[in-house]
């Protein structure tokens, strides 16, 4: 069984550098390691010092790493579905390198990016699979896809796809505009299945983790702290803090002593934001952290004598228990005010908002038929109660 590993942060903060320390280390415990980067901007090559591709270059014994290349994995992933917009922008009269460049839609590049991971696992060549991922806010919506796209799956695609097979012929008489024949659904149908199952693969805590790479700086810590809160919200395991770039006390130089005073203070509420994560600390190098030299000794900061691989947190992201005649749904919700939360149910669904970001809930059997009591959020805990009014129990009895 691999052993999944999201590396996630703002922009800038460090987290390939860390990434990559973290793939060397596994490697050099005689795991088959392998690092992949699916953020646009691509920098693991630069960390390893070694020249990467769209497929996976081995870098040391045991250990691979590989730069999504997005048209390279456009082409693999979403070829045929591209294909058909294409020739639509085309029947509309725009040119035909324009159409092809514009067939390319928002976020398809990121989707293909992460579709690997399932690839990469299923191929069961490696041991760990360590993910460089996009800055958070790009990484929270890809996570949050899969949902929509099972809700896609379910709910429209089935009367798309009649409606064009009754439709299709008669327009394309009339009008002669190209019609989604059966692969192309087929197609679409498959990359919503990937998805899916690359959302069963994140969200199984047993085998996949987030840790969370920030820098002791007030919003670099707001921003991590949300993410926490979505990662919780879309059922995704943070089992670590890394906190990076942090100012050692043995420099006494009175330029960094303002710095130094602020990142002691931000540490402290990093302590308390993130706890029990564990936090670990990663002082602020000497030198720039390119090459196996420098990233041993980012590891050996990070981990010190541990296994990389180990889950360093476990804790259930959702639970569902029994309460009289009814049940409690509790979600973990940290660093969310409960004014910011709203729910709404629609039949086996409950949807949770937060802000712009949603999840929606599918119920188990033994709520569907049930009424939401009440919802409370205290001590960053989302409770929600469901059972019966007084007088649908006497109606039913």
């Amino acid at each position: 069984m691999a052993r999944i590993i999201l590396f996630t942060g703002k922009g800038g903060v460090g987290k390939t550098s860390v990434s990559a320390a973290t793939a060397l280390r596994c490697a050099e415990l005689g795991y088959r390691t392998i690092v992949v980067s699916t953020d646009a901007a691509h920098s693991l090559g630069d960390s390893l010092d070694r020249e990467l591709g769209p497929e996976p270059v081995a870098v040391i014994p045991n250990l691979e790493a590989q730069e999504i290349d997005v048209l390279y994995q456009m082409e693999k992933y979403w070829g045929r579905v591209q294909e058909y917009f294409s020739s639509v922008l085309s029947w509309r009269g725009m040119d035909g390198l324009l159409a092809e460049e514009t067939s390319v839609f928002p976020g398809m590049e990121e989707l293909a990016s992460l579709l690997q991971l399932v690839k990469l696992h299923d191929d069961g060549d490696h041991d760990v699979i360590i993910i460089d991922c996009a800055p958070t806010g790009e990484t929270l919506r890809l996570l949050s896809f899969p949902e929509v796209g099972r809700w896609y799956l379910d709910k429209i695609f089935p009367f798309e796809r009649k409606a064009f097979q009754l439709t299709g012929p008669l327009l394309k008489r009339i009008v002669d505009i190209p019609i989604p024949d059966d692969a192309v659904f087929e197609t679409i149908r498959e990359l919503i299945l990937q998805l899916d199952r690359m959302h069963a693969l994140l969200s199984d805590s047993a085998k996949s983790t987030v840790r969370l790479v920030l820098n002791p700086e007030k919003m670099v810590i707001r921003e991590a702290q949300r993410t926490f809160t979505y990662l919780n919200l879309y059922g995704f395991s943070t089992d670590a803090i890394v906190s990076n770039r942090v100012i050692p006390n043995a420099i006494t130089d009175v330029y960094f002593s303002a710095w130094r005073e602020s990142q002691a203070r931000y540490g402290e509420l990093v302590r308390e934001a993130f706890s029990p994560l564990p936090i670990f600390t990663v002082p602020l190098m000497d030198a720039e952290v390119v090459g196996p030299d420098m990233l041993r000794r980012m590891a050996a900061a990070v981990y010190e004598e541990q296994d990389p691989t180990q889950i360093f947190y476990s804790g259930r992201t959702q639970v569902i228990e029994r309460a009289g005649d009814g049940y409690r749904l509790i979600q973990p919700l940290p660093f969310v005010a409960k004014e910011e939360i709203q729910l709404a149910r629609a039949a086996d669904e409950l949807i949770v908002r937060i802000g712009n970001q949603k999840r929606n809930l599918i119920l188990p059997r033994a709520l569907v038929g049930l009424r939401v009591l009440s919802a409370k959020h205290e001590d960053n805990l989302l409770t929600i109660t469901f059972g019966r009014k007084p007088e649908e129990e006497t109606l039913n009895g």
